[in-house]
């Protein structure tokens, strides 16, 4: 009885040692995920450096047109504005790169080079209206260029125009 007790207890030991080393095996090939994850931290303090390099860079745009004067000083406070949106759309296309950013980029380039054109023509007294009516116009034509240059990518063919077209010839039954 002894040495059935004995057989039983060292088989039972032998099949827990082999689990147990079968899941250190297994905690090792998981390494590797770790890693990967080591280099999704380093690209996130990427991106906040980059953010914090931005918002400081701003900064001292905003603070250089504390001096400043009247329209002079507006003009200077778009302009950093715009800079500011720009940095930020383009550091999201860095880090996460898609035709979506890309687009965002370019559109707040637009508007960026829109609204610096506006506080421009107010520093104008003559012909203060037609300038922003050009800019306004510019701003326009930028805003349709990109619309129609993603709408050729975004196209889709459509497939039901030829099928519609046969169920035509089909119902008339010839």
């Amino acid at each position: 009885m002894q040495i059935k007790m004995l057989s039983i207890a060292a088989a039972v030991a032998l099949a827990l040692a082999g689990t147990a080393q079968a899941q250190t095996t297994t905690r090792t090939d998981t390494a590797k995920p770790a890693e990967t994850r080591a280099d999704h931290k380093v690209d996130r303090k990427a991106k906040k450096a980059d953010e914090d390099r931005i918002e400081a860079d701003a900064k001292a745009a905003k603070a250089k047109c504390g001096n400043m004067k009247g329209n002079e000083k507006d003009i200077c406070q778009a302009e950093a504005k715009a800079n500011e949106k720009i940095a930020k759309a383009e550091l999201e296309q860095k880090y996460e790169p898609s035709e979506r950013h890309a687009r965002k980029v370019e559109e707040v380039k637009a508007e960026g080079k829109y609204e610096v054109a506006k506080e421009q023509c107010e520093s104008k007294k003559d012909g203060a209206s037609a300038c922003k009516k050009e800019a306004k116009a510019d701003y326009d034509k930028a805003k349709a260029d990109l619309k129609a240059k993603h709408a050729k990518a975004d196209a889709k063919p459509d497939s039901t125009a030829s099928t519609g077209a046969t169920r035509d010839v089909n119902r008339n039954g010839k």
